[in-house]
């Protein structure tokens, strides 16, 4: 089993991860954690923004799928159908069964599929864990409370150790 905290690749946000992108990485299937990488943990619906961006996604032939620790399936449920995607709930990062589900589901291998996600100790380590190409963003929102300033805060040198160039440039 792989253990490492550096994420492969590090952007601004999931808007700066481009379907070509992924193509030239020969990724076929995105798997996204939701909470603060693809909205706020408060909001309760898509934006424009982000209905726009799976949509290039999806018209690109890249697949995408939530894998999510949220305990509410009910939110993550809603939100996954009003963007139109298929969601593995309760994945149980850092663990890879989340991610292994996922794959499994669409018929990708680990070498086909990237990772996104906001978190070292959960999305970092589970894609790792899962062999699947790890991209980082910062947290949608920003990080909410105390704990979660501080949890950033301590992600960064990790972040500033990955292999590419600045905020997401190879």
């Amino acid at each position: 089993m792989a253990f490492s905290l550096i994420p492969d690749y590090v952007f601004s946000d999931y808007t700066a991860v481009t379907p070509e992108f992924l193509h030239a990485h020969g990724v076929e299937l995105l798997l996204c954690d939701l909470d603060y990488t693809l909205a706020p943990k408060s909001q309760k619906e898509p934006d424009a923004a982000l209905l726009a961006w799976v949509a290039a996604l999806r018209g690109s032939g890249v697949a995408m799928e939530v894998v999510s620790n949220n305990r509410s399936g009910r939110r993550v449920g809603r939100f996954c159908e009003r963007l139109g995607v298929g969601y593995v709930g309760h994945a149980g990062k850092p663990s890879a069964r989340g991610y292994r589900a996922a794959m499994a589901k669409h018929g990708a291998s680990a070498a086909q599929t990237a990772a996104l996600g906001d978190k070292l100790l959960t999305d970092v380590l589970a894609a790792k864990r899962a062999g699947v190409l790890m991209l980082m963003v910062e947290p949608s929102g920003g990080p909410v409370g105390s704990w979660n300033r501080v949890l950033h805060a301590l992600q960064e040198p990790f972040k500033r150790a990955c292999p590419c160039d600045g905020r997401g440039a190879n």
